[in-house]
């Protein structure tokens, strides 16, 4: 006759001493329910339908006792291969993985059965069971905060376990949420129809955040929720200079609207300090150069029209994170922080190539680190439904080719890039490739025929004089285009393109 051994109350428990020093013996244990876990795999084994009301949000190491957690999922095996759960069966599923004793035997199983709770009651069997698994998580987290603090690591700050222990509690949060799944179809249209709705209402006529650019807005309908916009571009094509832009345009909008257009902005800049986006913003809406500002060469007149510039500015609602070398959990735990105390409605990334993976992702190579973040920052727009602007540098193969107008493959480092963004816009200057292509005499060369050359040049550059070109390449809810925009590079501006008042076209 086999062995019966009855599983008993986990080990893990740990029991608490209280009020040592009175000389009582107060204990707490672990939260957990054995007579809940039992009726839920009890219910199942009477009839596997049972499973399918638990399985969504429900996993092994949910039970508090581990044998409790190697008989679901066993279950979940039989039943995923289309067999039957039951005592019987499962007794034979285990005795050939020598392992029947150490559950308890035959006995046990039938035990369960007869613990077996109603169908009907089945899932809220399984969310006591994961909600005690998440308060045995708190416990468990609380405890590491409390002895990470006490360890008093020199290369940990306080705001890094802050940051870290936010993370966690995040994760634990959305640890098998139950409240997902399907939705029918008729609530998905009517979430369409609103959006639409509120789109005919707004001024704008924009379903998505207004970038302030007029054909950017036509093309795209605006940055949309839950979106990541790729900007690429290679260096000093004005990748920042147009994110600003559009930050301020989006946080300008919402200040003059009250919050019908536009949206509250969160700025994650790696690259440039808060001081320096700062000052880019107060010379594009001063006109007066950056340059200057920076050497300190202004006159009084000039530093009186930077100081009033500067009080209308205080009133734009744009959050700037300059912490270099961020980590994309530490950038998503920050942004979602932001949301919750100013309900941001637009992120931006500056840049992309910047931020940090886990260092799982650093070991697995560079372009497992990127495509780590990627997903983060798509994921991150999913979550709190925002558009994220991201951007991004182009590989050095363009400098390559003839014509260097970027495309798609020559996204830096992963096609992940290409892959999970729902927008990818290029920004090309040319010219930028003009000017550092500007003839040189040769020696054998005579004078009229190099000043025929050199002009011809200096008409070709006219034509592309602050012009760049945004090339939307990818575009996962529209269609693809070229566009053109007029760029100061003075004052860090973009504006909109007006051809059929361009001397030069």
């Amino acid at each position: 006759m086999p062995t019966t051994i009855t599983p008993t109350a986990p080990a893990e428990a740990k029991n608490v001493a209280n009020d040592t020093a009175s000389g009582t013996s107060a204990f707490r244990t672990l939260p957990y329910n054995i007579e809940a876990e039992k009726g839920l795999l009890g219910a199942i084994l009477v009839d596997n339908r049972a499973y399918e009301k638990a399985s969504d949000f429900l996993r092994p190491g949910n039970f508090a006792l581990s044998v409790h957690g190697r008989i679901f999922e066993a279950m979940d095996k039989l039943i995923e291969r289309g067999q039957i759960a039951d005592p019987v069966t499962m007794a034979r599923y285990f005795e050939q993985e020598e392992s029947l004793v150490e559950i308890g035997g035959p006995a046990y199983l039938a035990d369960l059965a007869g613990s077996a709770v109603t169908v009907i009651n089945t899932s809220e069997y399984g969310r006591i069971i994961h909600d005690l698994y998440l308060k045995r998580e708190l416990i468990d987290l609380g405890e590491n905060i409390v002895n990470r603090a006490y360890r008093g690591e020199v290369d940990e700050t306080a705001s890094d376990q802050i940051e870290t222990a936010e993370q966690n509690l995040y994760d634990l949060a959305t640890t098998g949420k139950y409240e997902g799944g399907f939705q029918d179809f008729k609530s998905a249209v009517v979430s369409a129809i609103n959006m639409t709705e509120a789109a005919h209402k707004r001024e704008s006529g924009l379903a998505g955040v207004g970038t302030g650019f007029r054909e950017i807005d036509k093309l795209l309908g605006g940055l949309h929720p839950s979106d990541l916009i790729i900007l690429a571009g290679r260096p000093a094509m004005g990748k920042t200079a147009l994110a600003t832009n559009i930050a301020y345009n989006a946080a300008y909008d919402y200040s003059r609207s009250e919050g019908r257009e536009g949206a509250v902005v969160g700025f994650f800049s790696l690259e440039m300090s808060a001081e320096q986006l700062a000052a880019r913003i107060l010379s594009e809406q001063s006109n007066i150069s950056s340059d200057r500002m920076r050497k300190g060469e202004l006159s009084n007149e000039e530093f009186s029209v930077l100081a009033n510039c500067s009080q209308t500015l205080h009133q734009i609602q744009i959050f700037i994170d300059d912490t270099p070398a961020l980590t994309v959990s530490a950038l998503r735990t920050r942004a979602r922080r932001l949301k919750r105390q100013h309900k941001v409605g637009l992120i931006v990334v500056d840049y992309l190539q910047l931020i940090s993976g886990t260092s799982t992702s650093r070991n697995d190579g560079r372009v497992q680190e990127v495509s780590e973040i990627t997903r983060g920052l798509k994921t991150l727009a999913k979550e709190l439904d925002v558009p994220v602007l991201a951007l991004s540098q182009l590989s050095r193969q363009v400098e390559q080719r003839e014509d260097k107008r970027p495309q798609l493959a020559d996204l830096r480092e992963s096609g992940s890039i290409e892959q999970d963004a729902d927008v990818v816009a290029f920004i090309y200057r040319d010219e930028y490739y003009l000017e550092k292509a500007e003839p040189k005499q040769r020696a054998d060369e005579a004078a009229d025929k190099f000043s025929d050359r050199h002009m011809k040049w200096e008409e070709r550059l006219a034509q592309f004089r602050n012009l760049a070109d945004i090339i939307v390449a990818k575009q996962r809810h529209g269609p693809v285009g070229l566009l053109t925009l007029q760029f100061t590079g003075q004052f860090t501006r973009f504006h909109d393109y007006d051809a059929e008042h361009d001397p030069s076209r």
